[in-house]
């Protein structure tokens, strides 16, 4: 594989995965009651358990996303 495939494969992964979690930010802060009643059909949870819940995995997702998925793109768009 070379940089611009990498780079590439990097870029569409950026692009996907921050369109995930902005979309899943924007349900959290917008519609939190909806959020909160529609997944409250699956799991039984109290709603400060879900709003810790959704802050915790919104920020592991953040994490996440600029460590595997930002970065490397950022490097190999230097690089290249």
């Amino acid at each position: 594989m070379d940089v611009s495939t990498l780079t590439a494969f990097f870029g569409w992964c950026s692009l996907i995965n921050g369109a995930l979690l902005l979309w899943s930010s924007f349900w959290i802060l917008v519609a939190p009651d909806l959020t909160y009643r529609i997944q409250s059909w699956f799991f039984q949870l109290s709603r400060e358990t879900f709003d810790s819940s959704m802050y915790g995995l919104l920020g592991v997702f953040k994490i996440l996303f600029l460590v595997f998925n930002l970065v490397p793109w950022i490097v190999l768009t230097i690089i290249a």
